[in-house]
């Protein structure tokens, strides 16, 4: 099992307009742990600097200072190190379709991976490809692998794209906002399907969203962020039900309409959906 550690992430952008320079700081001293078998969730309005903290665990984007650490060690920037790096963390991204190749076949996006990283060889690959359809509740046949992305749902090509990120063998997930994209009614199957996976495979999880609710009910912690700066953490129910920071108090009072997320959290829980133990059951959000 795998802990990754952020130390004091800050990053700059240097913005240029014509002739003139400009520095935006898009992450200011970051720290947060991810442990086997918990779930983070990062949660803030556009803008606040989410997706750059993805970036820089995914080593997209290099942060400015700060570090990242994998078990207590520095994280390698190049070559094998990198390649071993990425092995242990993967991502889910937030739109679907982007991160699918429309030009390869489903088979194609999952028995790549899965040589690339040596958990199949060419011979054992495509089996190895139907039994993560099926632990993502995909059809694991032939035909549905020929398919294409444009083939399949927004909630089908989401659920390739996690089967993809899992066959690394990761010990590590960030899902940078994997439900917004989605159709509300599918919302909820694929966050069953994440929860189920990081139960079963004590995966440590990033889980990166402006929905407050799924946020309290799919996660142990949560960190507010505002502004690139984390204003507020701690237990999710505690966050939630007990905001200490002003900028918290307004993200709970802009949620659109209260009422569905009484809804949805309601559904949940008729469809059993697993949550970590201190949060089941507790009265719904107002």
């Amino acid at each position: 099992m795998t802990t990754l550690t952020a130390q004091d992430l800050d990053k700059t952008y240097t913005l240029r307009s014509g002739l003139r320079f400009s520095q935006l700081r898009a992450v200011k001293g970051v720290s947060f742990e991810l442990r086997p078998g918990r779930t983070v969730a990062l949660v803030g309005q556009s803008g606040s600097g989410k997706s750059t903290i993805a970036k820089l665990l995914m080593q997209l984007e290099r942060p400015t200072s700060g570090s990242l650490l994998l078990d207590g060690k520095p994280i390698g920037r190049r070559g094998k190190a990198l390649a071993d790096y990425r092995h242990q963390v993967q991502m889910v991204f937030q739109d679907p379709f982007a991160s699918l190749n429309p030009y390869h076949s489903i088979g194609h996006h999952l028995v790549r991976p899965l040589i690339v990283h040596g958990r199949a060889t060419s011979r054992t690959a495509p089996g190895a490809a139907k039994e993560l359809l099926d632990r993502v509740n995909l059809p694991a046949d032939d035909a549905f692998m020929a398919r294409r992305p444009h083939e399949l749902s927004g909630g089908q090509r989401q659920r390739v794209a996690i089967a993809r990120a899992l066959a690394p063998g990761p010990t590590v997930l960030v899902a940078d906002e994997p439900v917004s994209m989605l159709d509300v009614s599918v919302r909820l199957g694929v966050l069953n399907l994440l929860a189920r996976l990081q139960r079963e495979e004590e995966l440590a999880m990033l889980y990166i969203t402006h929905d407050l609710a799924t946020a309290r009910h799919f996660s142990d912690e949560i960190l507010v962020m505002y502004r690139g700066e984390v204003v507020e953490r701690g237990d999710a129910d505690e966050v939630i039900l007990n905001p200490q920071q002003e900028f918290t108090r307004k993200l709970l009072a802009a949620a659109p309409e209260p009422g569905t997320n009484q809804r949805f959290l309601a559904e949940a829980r008729r469809r059993g959906v697993p949550m970590p133990d201190h949060l089941a059951p507790q009265e719904d959000l107002a």
